[in-house]
Formats: structure tokens, sequence, C-alpha cells
């Protein structure tokens, strides 16, 4: 979810979209009409900006935010050749002042149809953007976004304590990846390790601190891949096989970088493997403060994914409408229940108040949301208990990670179902 360079440690500089939620396969790619202007057509599932340029003078480019991996476009006249062009986008999240900027270009696409070049130009235009957020204000909002998870962790001033040191120094190796390639390439890696040795090697926390693992986990909280997990499995789920299992792929490999940092600290410290068990204390903040660090989380999130600061306000008001449906839902049906009911509530709201133009795009009324609800933490300490030779934690936590990620994906296309987006209408009408 800054500046340009790394997101979790990967992201390319040249991406423009990609979500880590569920988008129907309705997106927007401007295509040439016989008059020579811009139009729109449907374009299913991939990432990236896809091009097909034809023999016969038609060409297309492809805007899809709801998938990841690569994106294609292809187009057949009848007795002459076809090109293809193919872009790979990582599947991550994008910098988001580029997804605002991406909407005001497709809905300028809808009223002006442009010719061919110019929009193609429009597109290089969002694609080359500099990043609006100073390396130091992204060192920031990593920081924040890591404090204001915290107490959903662990609701105590000791973890707060800790995480903002350890949150200082993940965020400074992040700021400092960015100008450099070869270590943006093992940044969850290399902030896993430091995290571990400094949370083992310095502060040493006993179990009357809950354990070194939920000491760790806010920290990192910037690479786990629980959104996209979920957002995988909705794919998955949804149909759309190629990027979903991607998707899947990655953000499972980015998981056990991140076990594998924790266990290297483990091994350099001489910490027994033992240690890596957790037990969560009891709470020593108040309820005041306990809201009040999901104010904190949003904004260290627009600071840190480059969210426009116009949009702060409806990032926190879906934080507190998704925390509060998930309140509601487990003290009436349960957890599983109130996950669903969170997820579903969270996707149909989205792309309800994403509809007019004047509005942030959905991908960033979605994103805070979505993160607070995300499982990823439950996969590292299900990880960490294994190897540590609690195999009951340790699959109690893997049985609950696996449900949640699922609950979460079924919710996403639920809501998303029950609210048809407003491109789908316009081309179901077109048609």
């Amino acid at each position: 979810m800054g500046g340009s360079g790394v997101t979790r440690g990967t992201r390319r500089a040249g991406e423009i979209a990609g979500t880590a939620g569920t988008r129907r396969a309705g997106e927007i790619a401007g295509t040439r009409r016989a008059d020579g202007t811009a139009g729109t057509r449907r374009a299913g599932g991939t990432a990236g900006i896809a091009g097909t340029r034809r023999a016969g003078g038609t060409a297309g480019a492809g805007k899809a935010d709801g998938t990841a991996g690569a994106g294609t476009g292809s187009g057949r006249t009848d007795g002459e050749r076809t090109v293809t062009s193919v872009v790979s986008a990582f599947p991550d999240l994008p910098r988001l002042d580029r997804a605002f900027a991406l909407k005001e270009f497709v809905e300028r696409l809808r009223e002006e149809r442009p010719p061919l070049d110019k929009a193609m130009a429009g597109l290089r235009r969002i694609e080359a953007m500099p990043g609006r957020v100073p390396p130091w204000a992204r060192l920031l909002g990593i920081v924040l976004f890591a404090l204001g998870f915290a107490p959903a962790v662990q609701p105590t001033w000791y973890e707060i304590g800790s995480t903002a040191l350890l949150a200082g120094l993940v965020a400074g190796l992040t700021v400092l990846s960015e100008t450099r390639p070869r270590l943006a390439r093992v940044l969850p890696l290399l902030a896993a390790a430091l995290v571990s040795l400094v949370t083992l090697g310095l502060l040493q926390p006993g179990h009357a601190h809950g354990g070194p693992v939920l000491i760790m986990l806010p920290a990192l909280f910037f690479f786990v891949p629980g959104d996209l997990l979920s957002a995988a499995a909705a794919e998955l789920v949804g149909g759309f096989l190629s990027t979903g299992a991607v998707r899947l792929v990655y953000a499972l490999v980015l998981l056990l970088q991140l076990y594998v940092g924790v266990l290297l600290g483990v091994a350099v410290t001489g910490t027994p493997t033992g240690a890596l068990f957790d037990t969560a204390q009891d709470t020593d903040l108040s309820r005041w403060v306990i809201v009040g660090s999901w104010a904190v989380f949003t904004a260290g999130l627009v600071l840190a994914f480059g969210v426009p600061w116009r949009a702060a306000g409806w990032v926190t008001a879906l934080v507190f409408l998704t925390l509060g449906a998930q309140a509601a839902g487990t003290a009436l049906i349960g957890e599983v229940g109130g996950t669903f009911v969170a997820a579903a509530a969270l996707a149909a709201t989205a792309d309800l108040l994403a509809r007019p133009p004047c509005r942030p795009p959905r991908l960033v009324l979605f994103l805070g949301g979505f993160f607070t609800l995300t499982a990823g933490s439950l996969g590292l300490r299900a990880l960490t208990s294994l190897s540590g030779g609690h195999v009951l934690h340790g699959f109690h936590d893997l049985m609950d990670f696996v449900t949640v990620v699922m609950t979460i994906a079924v919710g996403l296309l639920a809501g998303a179902a029950l609210v048809p987006g407003r491109a789908e209408r316009e081309f179901r009408d077109a048609s």
C-alpha cells in the first residue's frame, strides 16, 4: 500500500494499479473506435496496463485494479496479423496517489473520448508520476501504521513502547531500500531478522509481556501479507484462477521470508525455539486509547501508502465502520460470522461510495478496513509456534488463519455481489 520504490520490499516503480481486495472483472480499458476516439470496453481480470495493437488500426490500453500478475491485451482482424503487448505487474499494492490519478483519467476518458495517442500519453504520465510523500513522512507513516495496530495484538503499554522502537528500525530500513534495489529484494527477510535480533537480544520479553512473537508482530505488520492472502482466496473463489494463484504463491513466499527472518534472529541470539510461544496479556490500556489507536493506524496508512489527505476522512470512516460491523456481528453470531459481516459491509460500502467521480477510488476506500480484518499475523504465529514445538497451539493458530482468510474472501465476494459496480452496468447497457 509513499514515495516510489518498495512496498513490502518488492514493488516496481512503474506500477499503476492492483488491489489488495476483490474487484470484479468489469474493468475499464481504452479502445479506438472507428472515428479514432478512445472508447471503453470490458477488460477481464489482469493487472497493470495491457495494450493490443491491431494491424487494422485499433488498439487498447487496459486498466485493471482488481488482480495481479501479467496484463495482456489481444484482438483479431480478419486476414490481418495481431500484435499483442504484455505488461507484467507485481502482485502487491501500488502507490495510492496513482490510483486517484487513474480514476480521474478514466472519468475523462468516458466524457471526452480523446484520440488514442492522447489516452496512451495520459497513462504514461500516471506511470511517471513522482512520489508526493517525502522519505521522512513515509518513515513516520510506517511507524504510526505499526503503533496503531499494536493494541490489536496486545492492548498494553509495553506493546506500544516496544513497537515504537522496532517499527522505527523497520521504517528506516524500508525507506533506505527505496533507493537500493538489491536491498529491496531481501527487505522482508532483513526486516524480520532485525526485529527478531533486537527483540530477543535487547528487549528479551518474557511471558509476562506475552512472549517475543507478539512483540515482533506490529513492527512487521507492514510486510505481513494477510491482505494478499485474503485477496488471493477471493480471486480463486471468484474464478480468477491464474491471478489468484500468482498472488497466493507470492503471499506464502513472503510469509515464509518473515518466518525465516525470525528464525535467523533466534539462531544468532541462541534463544531456544521453545521460547516462541505467545500468551496474550491482560489489557492495561483504556478503551479510548484502543479506539484512538485506529485513528493513528489510519494516519500511518495515509503517509505510508501515499493516500492524498483529502481522502483521509473517508478512509477513517470505513476503518471504524468495519470495526463496528465486526464487533456487532461477533456479539450476535460469533467471531467467524462477525468477520463475514464486516467484510461484506466493507465491500458493499466501498463500492457505493466510490461511484461518484469526485470520490476516492474503491481501492483507497477499501484498504484501511481491509487491513483491520486480515489474518497474516495468525499465519506467522502458527509457523513460529510449530517451530518451537508447540504443536497444538500452532495448529490452532493455523486453523484460525485458514478460517479467517476464507471468511474474509467469501464476505468480500458477497458484499460485491450485493452492489453491482458502475463500470459493469455501463458495459451491460452498452452491449
